[in-house]
């Protein structure tokens, strides 16, 4: 059952499309990921799910309600991570905390809340002596506090260093294992793959893909690749022939094969029967990165 509904969304400044035409529905229990270069529109598009910016055209629907003409109903319901957040320096977290649960006539605990993302340490803090990964924890808390179904979370760690990053990724995947539905836009490729369902991918204000991180990734140009310095001359033609063989390059005598896990199996059984020794080799799979630089290369190549 999808609980977030877009379609056809347009939102245009200045004469300007960000957002043209636009649609994807999120299921509920997902985590939908929302890809994109900078001015893709992707924050626009989140911005009018969380109701703070009204579309031109189009229809957009959270739990049935339309974010800005069902504003007063939908704030239980939407819990919201702004792309750039910050709070007075002077405020300690636990301050912060019982602040943000006094807007709601039923909030979450907050001290469960604090708990659980790793904040009861800190409560006596202001949050100006808070590090990175220590405000986005609250940030997510303050998400969180008033029991929605659905949480947007924009660019959640950027500038967060890897430790930080991972155990952001690990309080995710306990949102969504809590039921709620989590809208996630990101320029992380490696967390749009370890951590969605299924991604929208956005360019120039129209939807580029949509799939599951995997499907997105088979359908790459290079989903395997397989390197390595023969031991003796190699046929290009029969290494184009292999199943699912899509390029055959040299590169300063190392050869480069770019295909699928069964050219991958293939490729072992033509040097086996030819008696090639393949040094140096690495095989590799493909990442939503390049399924990524697939797709937004296809598409400028079509606009050019």
């Amino acid at each position: 059952m999808a609980i977030i509904e877009v379609d056809r969304l347009r939102k245009s400044y200045g004469g300007r499309p960000v957002v043209d035409g636009v649609s994807f529905a999120v299921e509920e229990g997902e985590i939908f990921g929302v890809l994109g270069p900078n001015g893709a529109g992707k924050t626009t598009t989140v911005e009018c799910v969380e109701g703070l910016r009204e579309p031109d055209a189009g229809r957009v629907r959270v739990a049935g309600l339309d974010p800005a003409a069902d504003r007063r109903r939908i704030t239980p319901i939407l819990g919201v991570q702004l792309q750039h957040s910050d709070l007075q320096d002077k405020l300690t977290v636990r301050e912060v905390l019982e602040l943000y649960g006094a807007f709601y006539p039923r909030p979450a605990d907050w001290r469960g809340l604090a708990e659980r993302l790793g904040l009861t340490d800190l409560l006596g803090r202001p949050f100006g002596r808070l590090s990175g990964g220590q405000k986005q924890r609250l940030f997510i808390a303050l998400a969180l506090i008033g029991r929605p179904k659905v949480v947007v979370l924009d660019e959640l760690t950027t500038g967060l260093d890897p430790h930080a990053r991972r155990d952001t990724w690990e309080l995710i995947r306990g949102v969504r294992d809590d039921g709620v539905t989590v809208l996630l836009v990101t320029h992380f490729m490696e967390e749009a793959q370890h951590l969605c369902d299924r991604v929208a991918v956005l360019r120039a204000g129209a939807l580029a893909a949509l799939d599951t991180p995997a499907g997105l990734i088979g359908s790459t140009a290079s989903s395997t690749v397989i390197s390595f310095v023969p031991s003796r001359e190699l046929d290009d033609a029969e290494l184009a022939a292999l199943p699912g063989a899509r390029t055959v390059q040299t590169d300063g005598g190392r050869l480069v094969v770019t295909g699928t896990d069964e050219t991958a199996e293939a490729l072992t059984s033509l040097l086996a029967r030819n008696g090639i020794t393949a040094r140096m080799l690495r095989v590799e799979s493909a990442t939503l990165d390049d399924a990524y630089l697939d797709i937004t290369r296809d598409l400028t190549r079509r606009e050019s």
